[in-house]
C-alpha cells in the first residue's frame, strides 16, 4: 500500500449530540476545474493560461458554486486549488467551506506546479471524520491521490473515499485495483469522484468486481458539461447503503457537470456533527 500520511484527529471535549441512526445524507461530486468556466472544445486551447494565471471570472464562478453546495451534506471536490497564483493565493476547499456553511473541510494537494498552481482534491462535510487519510496512487506519473475519511460514532464506521484518476486506462486499472484492495475489509463505503472512466469499463468493472460497491444507474452522463456525453464521473456505494435517489445537475460552470446522490445509512451508522 502506498498511504501517504495519516491524522487520527483527538475526541471534542463537549461533543454535541449524535445524528440519529439511518440518517440520509446528500452527497455531491464535483470536478470544478478550480472556476474556470468551459463552453466549447476550443476553450481548452484558448483560455489555457487560466490553469496557471488569473482570472477576474474564477472567483465570481467559485461563489456561485458555493451557493449549490449548500444544500448538500459530503461534498466531493476535483480540480481545486490549495492556494497559488491562478486562485489569488485562495484555498478554495477553504473558501467554499466558509461560504457553504460546511464546518469541517480536508485537502490533499497531489501536484504543486510552485506558485503557479496547486492541483488538489477537497472534502467539505457537515459532520466530523473521526480520521483522515491521504494515499499516493499508483502511476508512471506522479500526482493522483485519494482522500479517504473515516466517521462513525457508538456503532459502525461510514468510509469516504475522494478521487481523480488518472487519463490513461492502464494506469487507472492499477489505481482502481489498489482502491480495491484499500476497501476490501470496510462494510459501508462510499467511493466518488472523476474516475475518467465510464460505467462500462474494465478497470471500472474490476472494482466493482472485486468488492462491495455498487453505481445505482449508469446513464448519468457529466462531460462535457455543455454537450455531456459520457459517464466519467462517479458516486459508488456499498450494497449496505440505501441508494434514494441519483442525477446529474445542471450547473455547466465547469467542464464537468457535478452528480448528487441521496442515500439512507444503515442504523449501525450514527455520525457526529
Amino acid at each position: 500500500m502506498m498511504m501517504e500520511a495519516t491524522r487520527v484527529l483527538p475526541p471534542r471535549e463537549s461533543p454535541e449530540p449524535a445524528a440519529r441512526a439511518g440518517t440520509r445524507l446528500r452527497l455531491m461530486s464535483y470536478n470544478i476545474q478550480t472556476g474556470m468556466r468551459t463552453r466549447h472544445y476550443r476553450d481548452y486551447l484558448t483560455r489555457s493560461w487560466q490553469h496557471l494565471f488569473p482570472h477576474p471570472e474564477r472567483p465570481r464562478n467559485i461563489d456561485l458554486i458555493s451557493e449549490l453546495l449548500m444544500d448538500f451534506d459530503l461534498v466531493g471536490l476535483q480540480e481545486v486549488d490549495a492556494g497559488s497564483l491562478r486562485s489569488g493565493f485562495v484555498n478554495q476547499t477553504e473558501y467554499l467551506s466558509r461560504r457553504a456553511g460546511f464546518p469541517y473541510w480536508h485537502d490533499q494537494t497531489n501536484r504543486r506546479i510552485g506558485r503557479l498552481a496547486q492541483h488538489s482534491n477537497g472534502i467539505l462535510s457537515r459532520f466530523r471524520p473521526l480520521e483522515v487519510r491521504e494515499h499516493r496512487l499508483p502511476g508512471m506519473i506522479p500526482g493522483r491521490g485519494a482522500l479517504h475519511l473515516r466517521y462513525g460514532g457508538p456503532g459502525e464506521e461510514l468510509d469516504v473515499i475522494l478521487m481523480h484518476l488518472a487519463l490513461g486506462q492502464r494506469t487507472r486499472m492499477s489505481q482502481l485495483a489498489y482502491v480495491a484492495e484499500l476497501i476490501q475489509d470496510l462494510r459501508h463505503v462510499v467511493v466518488m469522484g472523476d474516475l475518467n472512466c465510464r460505467a462500462d469499463s474494465a478497470e471500472l468493472r474490476h472494482l466493482l468486481d472485486h468488492s462491495r460497491l455498487r453505481e445505482p444507474l449508469l446513464d448519468l452522463l457529466t462531460y462535457p458539461s455543455w454537450r455531456p456525453q459520457r459517464n466519467i464521473d462517479h458516486i459508488l456505494v456499498s450494497d449496505s447503503i440505501k441508494v434514494e435517489r441519483a442525477e446529474v445537475v445542471d450547473y455547466p460552470l465547469s467542464d464537468h457537470l457535478p452528480i448528487m446522490m441521496e442515500i439512507e445509512l444503515p442504523r449501525s451508522v450514527i455520525l457526529v456533527p
